[in-house]
């Protein structure tokens, strides 16, 4: 159960268009103009919402309300996307997705991005990428796609390009609120041939006052009462810079490294009932309870790409990634006098557990034109991947005195080789678009119990994973397409950790070491529509999984309620996403975003089987007031969400914002306020076993106010020509600025 809070949402402020372009890495993006698959561009005042068959490309950086927000707030607002009361993300309909960041594969981020998210400002982001369809090119990993973040960065020339100008660009942003404080700051230029882009920030947030309850009844009649009120503390902060140096005008070398940290604390005083059953007249017992978790992560890359022709239509790039992932977690137990207590074992305990995550990963790409509409892509890749968790488990004395309990410790190690080769297609044939591929990737697993109860085991496998688009320009400003792909998830060590956790005397937790890897089918259509004031962008997708891995829980002979993951779910999904941005009067605009979907899950194994509608809206107003004030309202309404085993409340809540550039547009001041429809945002949940039924209830204090400021600098009008902002010239196109069936630099 993820206990945190919701943060901030805003508005979408981006004028909006449809394109059916295949999707390829934004640093190749101007290489293909003349050839990719036919797309519609508009260029206007402000950069686009780039809308395609497996791509949408959201534009951060040029939307006003981002100035408040954080990276989840965008995320609220993009199509494809979904965040629940609690902050957990799905991509697709899907919580199996992988992150990126520029282009690379951040493990940090993909393990914990509904916490990293809500603490990254908007302001660090340039775009946010959601990839439905990655094809061949990308790992095969995620069913739900690729979720890639383009971190803010401006060059004024790059490589092999004429303009090698010395100018830089930059800023500094601070925010204060009644649950959060942060500061960041980015700097980004060139000099001569080296271009460069940096930043930094820090994160403090706390929240106080979340509650947990829940009752249990159980087949024998037996009752639990569970109340919890906890505060909560977490410090986040992130660096990340990039070099990239042009050798001749054939090829240039880049560099990035980034160092993320992330901790939490959570303190309370649970209090717990039993009654009935085997417990007779019953008896209650209080604890008090604390977590410790801090998170540390590198990342760094080395990439070289050569051209060999002079239109740079074949390239090779050569790349090597390291990512390194340790997180400590210490969760205590101290028990209040518990002498009335019979029928259960309460003992003060200590457990510590300490995972890390490590990474190499070699890769080579090669892109060739085959002719003027068409190009191969082809390469190979190798992952050397382990992953380590030492969980040790502390008995604690009345004095305090801490023995370890070798019994029910555990060490594990678990390490996956991955060797993989694919080969892509595209072609242009007029109106229609196309592209065909296929990724293989062979994996050799081995796990060790270095300590604790556990066999030792080998084993391989291989994965063909196909993809395939297919596009049609029907007029100007209007697309279809269609495109299936199959997308596998690999269990992390999360999922398989045989570590037994026994931290709650009436529960406990554990990894299965046997679960297979998650092959997911899905088939999307989309249509786009567009003209001067209207854009409409609407996606149907059907999904199917035969062995999805899900969490259960079950009450074993001891009573005790026991959750684990297996590969037991059957899993069907119909959707449909619609996205709207309209031009109501010359500065009043109105968009709507809009999730629909109908989930059928089933598990043979388990006896059990759920269905039902889920919907996520998300509609906002903007208005531009007089002396350029930007002001939005709007609201986010999410309807019950269904698992397996039961299902999750819906809820809904209410936002405004007000910002204004100062200063020749070098000072910007936002003021946000976000409410729900009560004091707190009240989340129940209902979950349904063999052998009990358990209805929960989180309230989380979710009403805030915040204050931003953003001071801008540099020695280039290029940072600030793009930050300004209005409505009325959202939908004014630039004659020049159309392309069809070209790519947009």
């Amino acid at each position: 159960m993820n206990k945190k809070n919701m943060i901030i949402l805003s508005s979408l402020l981006v004028c909006s268009l449809e394109s059916f372009a295949q999707n390829q890495v934004e640093a190749t993006d101007s290489i293909w103009k003349d050839m990719d698959l036919d797309a519609v561009t508009v260029v206007a005042s402000k950069p686009l919402v780039k809308m395609e068959t497996d791509k949408m490309t959201y534009n951060v950086e040029q939307d006003a309300d981002a100035k408040a927000s954080t990276v989840l707030d965008m995320l609220r607002k993009v199509p494809m996307v979904t965040v629940d009361g609690q902050d957990n993300i799905t991509v697709n309909g899907s919580s199996s997705f992988k992150v990126y960041v520029d282009g690379k594969p951040n493990p940090m981020f993909s393990a914990n991005p509904s916490q990293i998210f809500k603490a990254m400002p908007a302001n660090m982001v340039k775009n946010i990428e959601v990839i439905t369809n990655p094809g061949a090119k990308y790992d095969a990993e995620g069913t739900g796609g690729v979720l890639n973040i383009v971190l803010n960065k401006q060059t004024l020339g790059g490589a092999g390009s004429s303009d090698l100008s010395n100018g830089y660009n930059g800023n500094i942003s601070a925010a204060t609120g009644n649950q959060a404080q942060r500061i960041s700051a980015f700097i980004s230029g060139q000099q001569g041939k080296l271009t460069y882009s940096a930043n930094g920030m820090y994160n403090y947030q706390k929240m106080n006052g979340t509650t947990i309850s829940f009752d249990r009844t159980q087949k024998d009649g037996s009752l639990m009462n569970y109340y919890q009120k906890s505060d909560m503390k977490q410090p986040f902060s992130m660096g990340n810079i990039s070099l990239s140096y042009e050798l001749d005008s054939l090829s240039n070398i880049s560099a990035t490294a980034g160092l993320t940290t992330f901790g939490q604390k959570l303190n309370g005083h649970p209090l717990t009932q039993m009654s009935g059953g085997i417990y007779g007249k019953g008896f209650e017992y209080g604890n008090e309870m604390k977590q410790d978790l801090d998170n540390t992560s590198f990342n760094g890359s080395i990439d070289y790409q050569r051209f060999f022709n002079k239109k740079r239509t074949n390239y090779l790039i050569l790349s090597y990634l390291f990512s390194n992932n340790p997180t400590h977690i210490d969760n205590y137990t101290f028990y209040d006098d518990i002498s009335q207590v019979t029928g259960i074992q309460l003992h003060d305990l200590l457990s510590k557990s300490k995972t890390r995550g490590t990474e190499h990963t070699f890769q080579a790409d090669f892109t060739h034109s085959l002719s003027e509409t068409q190009r191969l892509n082809f390469g190979a890749k190798y992952i050397a991947r382990t992953n380590k968790s030492d969980s040790r488990y502390y008995d604690v004395a009345a004095d305090k005195t801490e023995t370890l309990n070798p019994a029910n410790s555990m060490e594990y190690k678990n390490t996956q080789n991955i060797l993989a080769a694919y080969a892509e297609w595209k072609g242009n044939f007029g109106k229609w678009g196309t592209m065909m591929g296929t990724r293989y990737e062979q994996t050799w697993e081995k796990v060790k119990f270095e300590q604790g109860k556990g066999d030792d085991f080998d084993k391989q496998y291989g994965n063909l994973v196909p993809s395939a688009s297919l596009s049609y320009n029907i007029a100007p400003g209007m697309n279809i397409g269609m495109n299936y792909q199959l997308r596998i998830t690999r269990p992390g060590i999360t999922y398989l950790n045989p570590y037994i956790d026994r931290s709650n005397p009436t529960a406990i937790s554990y990894g299965n070491t046997d679960l297979d890897v998650v092959k997911s089918h899905q088939l999307n259509m989309v249509f786009n529509y567009y003209n001067q004031r209207f854009m409409l962008s609407t996606t149907l997708g059907y999904g199917f999984c035969d062995n999805k891995i899900e969490q259960y829980s079950f009450l074993d002979a001891d009573n005790l309620l026991n959750t684990t993951y297996g590969n037991v779910s059957k899993t069907r999904n119909a959707s449909m996403n619609v996205f709207i941005n309209w031009l109501m009067f010359k500065k009043t605009r109105l968009m709507l975003n809009e999730s629909l979907s109908y989930n059928d899950l089933r598990s043979d194994a388990l006896g059990w089987k759920n269905n039902g509608w889920n919907s996520s809206t998300m509609i906002n107003l903007q208005q531009t007031l007089p002396w350029e004030l930007q002001w939005t309202v709007g609201s986010i309404i999410q309807t019950k969400q269904h698992n397996l085993q039961g299902y999750q409340s819906g809820m809904a809540f209410f936002y405004t914002t007000l910002s204004k550039s100062i200063v020749k547009d070098k000072l910007d001041l936002s003021l946000m306020f976000l409410t729900p429809t009560d004091d707190k945002l009240n989340i129940k949940q209902k979950t349904v076993g063999s052998d009990y039924v358990q209805n929960m209830t989180v309230k989380v204090p979710l009403r805030q106010i915040s204050l931003t400021l953003t001071w801008k600098f540099g020695n280039t009008k290029k940072q600030f020509q793009q930050a300004k902002s209005n409505i009325k010239n959202d939908f004014q196109e630039e004659q020049q600025g159309i392309q069809t069936g070209g790519m947009e630099k």
